[in-house]
């Protein structure tokens, strides 16, 4: 077993199944989680967790340990440790994409409004159970894919309608935001990469061009939801200075029915009530 899964193993074996949501129904040989319910907790199978704590995993993403690292409560030290060890090493010059366990608590509270966290690409790292209820579930995307400006320049927002005054002042703002990116990791491959991509729609390339630089700003929302019709929000999103990690909490807007909307997605999740085609 390699150190990686050694650190796993011991993390599992402290954790208290009743602190996550596991009664002490039949008797544990050992103490701690079960490696099914570390995956449960975790998003990922079983047998992944498996190859992982035996070291048959060369390189788990940086979203996976991630996802570790929130199943089994680690300190921040812990994560960035748990990183190290998957050789997600800290570098400067890379986009960060840790999410500190003081950014989940805040998470945690604000549980009644869609919230998401991306990173300083807008790669989408984390998102609540309301948010994939109101937006539809990301995970139906591949992770190179949960990102808001491949979206919105080589597919589709999901379930958000936009006038053509909207979406052009959204694009602009979010290239602009982009280019200020870029002068912050200037040798981060994954950014250049994503540029690169984003270079195929022809209108993120004359955005590009013009050099602008700025700041995302926030926005309202008109989400097309198929069951519940039409759901007007408004974005807050608030950034963190040290990780440039944006955290973007949608909010109903005042005198709509939003908030009802939203406490009856919460109820029913990413369920679809109405026949699909």
């Amino acid at each position: 077993m390699d150190q990686l899964g050694a650190a796993l193993r011991a993390w599992r074996d402290r954790l208290d199944p009743a602190t996550v949501g596991f009664a002490h129904g039949s008797p544990r040989r050992v103490p701690g989680l079960r490696r099914a319910e570390l995956a449960t907790l975790a998003g990922i199978s079983v047998e992944y967790v498996v190859r992982l704590e035996q070291g048959r995993v060369a390189t788990p993403s940086a979203q996976v340990c991630s996802a570790l690292a929130r199943a089994l409560h680690l300190s921040d030290d812990e994560h960035a440790h748990l990183l190290r060890m998957a050789g997600h090493a800290a570098d400067p010059t890379r986009v960060p994409r840790m999410i500190p366990g003081s950014l989940y608590r805040i998470v945690d509270q604000l549980a009644g409004n869609p919230l998401a966290i991306y990173d300083a690409t807008w790669q989408l790292l984390h998102w609540n159970p309301l948010f994939a209820a109101t937006f539809g579930d990301p995970t139906v995307h591949g992770v190179g894919d949960r990102n808001v400006l491949v979206w919105q320049f080589l597919g589709e927002l999901p379930r958000v309608r936009q006038t053509a005054a909207e979406r052009a002042a959204f694009e602009e703002s979010l290239v602009a935001d982009l280019r200020a990116t870029t002068s912050r990791y200037p040798d981060d491959p994954d950014l250049a990469a994503l540029v690169s991509r984003l270079n195929l729609s022809p209108r993120f390339g004359e955005l590009w061009s013009r050099r602008a630089v700025g700041g995302h700003q926030s926005a309202h929302k008109l989400v097309q939801h198929p069951d519940v019709g039409d759901i007007v929000l408004n974005s807050d999103i608030l950034t963190t200075q040290d990780t440039n990690l944006r955290l973007v909490v949608y909010t109903p807007q005042p005198g709509t029915d939003a908030r009802s909307k939203l406490e009856f997605l919460a109820a029913i999740g990413v369920q679809r009530m109405s026949p699909q085609g």
